[in-house]
């Protein structure tokens, strides 16, 4: 994937959805993952033609992990002309070392996400981008179907009103298999997570799961994808198709 592709699936997400909005400050929540370095080349290219003036901020949680080296995306923000943001943090000694939990990624999640909506709010952005793709998307229906009983999927915008921030996921159309060609394309400087149960989660089993029921019934994946689309979940902001897209989509 290229870049020209990559602004195409941005775009379009942020069209349908009415993700960015005139003078936005958008925080780029950056992992040093390549979902999340793709997201900000993503978002900066856009912010070069986009006829809604917006600006961009990159921000990291730094985890406390003391081998995280987050020098490589420094680097990239200074080459985009991107500020770039680190906020300290204990999340690791408090889940791993002091907590010791066994399955530890909802509340580290929960910790990570509000250090990061708190900091941003603090350096006077209105709304925070999180790098959940397509893939994403149907893993996590998938997740709440088998675990919690229920047809569901994050929203690709959410307002957050105990903070007065607007969650927004500028890749929710973006193949995950499409992300890894950009960053090996682009050499993203992609980070390593130091995440002692990188791997193997529940997610990374979702993800297995879908694989082979593709693999087995082609086309599976973008079938549920669709579905999700179509399902009409609550807090989801009304879709805006072009015209020409309507009779393809609905």
């Amino acid at each position: 994937m290229n870049l020209q592709k990559l602004l195409s699936y941005t775009r379009k997400a942020v069209d349908e959805y009415q993700l960015i909005d005139e003078g936005d400050r958008i925080a780029v929540g950056i992992s040093g993952g390549k979902d999340s370095l793709t997201m900000l080349y993503a978002l900066k290219a856009l912010s070069r033609f986009y006829p809604k003036h917006f600006e961009i901020e990159a921000v990291t949680v730094h985890m406390g992990h003391k081998d995280l080296d987050l020098s490589p995306v420094e680097a990239l923000c200074r080459d985009l002309d991107i500020h770039y943001t680190i906020i300290p943090s204990q999340i690791y000694q408090i889940i791993f070392e002091e907590r010791k939990e066994e399955n530890p990624c909802s509340l580290c999640a929960k910790m990570r996400k509000g250090a990061l909506n708190e900091a941003v709010k603090q350096m006077g952005c209105n709304k925070v981008a999180y790098a959940h793709h397509k893939d994403d998307l149907v893993e996590t229906m998938l997740l709440s179907l088998i675990f919690e009983g229920r047809f569901h999927s994050f929203s690709p915008k959410t307002y957050l009103d105990r903070m007065d921030l607007t969650v927004i996921r500028p890749l929710l159309f973006v193949p995950e298999d499409e992300i890894i060609g950009f960053r090996y394309k682009y050499n993203l400087p992609v980070i390593k997570s130091p995440c002692p149960v990188d791997g193997y989660t529940k997610r990374q089993y979702a993800k297995e799961l879908i694989r082979t029921l593709d693999h087995d019934h082609p086309g599976t994946k973008e079938r549920m994808f669709t579905a999700i689309l179509n399902g009409s979940f609550v807090g989801w902001p009304k879709r805006t198709l072009h015209p020409r897209m309507k009779g393809k989509h609905e």
